[in-house]
């Protein structure tokens, strides 16, 4: 099987090995970055070089998920929209039982709202399996607004995407609530690594992630994130995986911590919407297909186990590709050189890993 290779015109390697404990999955595994961002794979790789050298690598913590679909129903008025809340609010195991219905794997988690003016926009949630679950919740609510709108006087069909969902658009509410897998990473690295692998220091790192990442991002008016570059480590791990690329514009909001503890680092990053799954549209492909695979994503699981297994890798990987980035950054000029000698390398055929 060879490593480096291009994927879907894409060019592809696989960087790490990456070591992962938590509540999900305790593994050490190679990853898979499809990008033409050459400086990303060995930045990457060096992220995941820290990661072995700490006591339990990156500690990854699934902490919530659910995939949404807004719905949007026009009401007679303001009084009528919040009257067909209350009734979906009161009449909740019986929506969860029409998801059942048209569903193997998803389910009704939840419901939210909101009224402006006469119109009721409503946020379903469900957890949908190994799949990602677009499609499986755009059914599921279509199925649920038909039922409304048979049984709730007063109101009328507006739309079947609300957006406020949101899909693929950077907003509050899935920073706030979440929009797939919500995962925490965390990671302890030793003052010698921080010296040794990092060349910079705790103290560095800390400063730069409060000046950068969230002085910055305020200044910009960022919304609901506080990093460097997540997007950059989601759209390889996205593409080489067969996910829907155009989730990494929500799925690249999220924070960053960094704190000195007697010397060593503490570095987290907090990503509160990666839409990832291991079936569905784009998981059939030969490359997709032994990516999932060499990644521990094909084995016979409780249904939605293998998607959480995906979900944390990727977290993971965001993680040593962020904290690679802001050690270099402590550096004058280590950024830049690092762009222009490895890209100069690719670019005359030299291996630039």
């Amino acid at each position: 099987m060879t490593d480096n290779h291009a994927t879907a015109g894409v060019p592809m390697r696989w960087v790490g090995p990456v070591r992962i404990s938590g509540n999900v999955a305790t593994t050490e595994t190679t990853v898979p970055l499809a990008t033409y961002e050459s400086p990303l794979w060995p930045s990457v790789g060096r992220g995941a070089k820290v990661s072995r050298q700490a006591e339990h690598g990156i500690v990854a913590t699934l902490v919530d998920e659910r995939m949404t679909r807004s719905v949007l129903v026009e009401a007679n008025d303001a009084a009528t929209a919040l009257a067909a809340a209350r009734h979906i609010e009161t009449h909740l195991e019986e929506l969860q039982a029409i998801v059942r219905g048209c569903s193997r794997y998803a389910q009704l988690v939840g419901v939210r709202h909101e009224i402006n003016a006469n119109l009721l926009f409503v946020r379903f949630e469900f957890t949908t399996g190994d799949a990602s679950g677009h499609n499986m919740a755009t059914l599921a609510s279509d199925l649920l607004l038909e039922h409304l709108l048979r049984t709730v006087p007063g109101i009328s069909y507006g739309s079947i995407s609300a957006n406020y969902c949101t899909d693929k658009k950077a907003s509050a509410v899935n920073g706030i609530l979440g929009r797939g897998k919500n995962v925490v990473t965390e990671l302890l690295v030793p003052h010698k690594t921080v010296t040794g692998v990092l060349h910079t220091t705790a103290a560095k790192i800390v400063q730069l992630n409060i000046r950068k990442n969230m002085l910055g991002t305020l200044l910009a008016g960022g919304v609901r994130s506080a990093n460097a570059h997540f997007a950059n480590m989601l759209l390889g791990f996205y593409l080489a995986t067969g996910q829907d690329a155009a989730n990494i514009v929500e799925g690249s909001q999220g924070t960053v911590t960094a704190e000195e503890r007697d010397g060593d680092l503490y570095f987290a990053c907090t990503l509160p919407n990666l839409i990832v799954g291991t079936v569905g549209n784009g998981k059939g492909l030969a490359f997709v297909d032994t990516n999932l695979a060499r990644l521990g994503c094909r084995i016979d699981r409780e249904p939605g186990d293998n998607a959480r297994r995906l979900a944390v890798i990727a977290a993971a990987t965001v993680l040593c590709g962020e904290l690679s980035l802001l050690a270099a950054q402590t550096n004058p000029g280590e950024l830049m050189h690092a762009h222009v000698h490895l890209e100069r390398h690719t670019t005359t055929g030299k291996d630039g890993a």
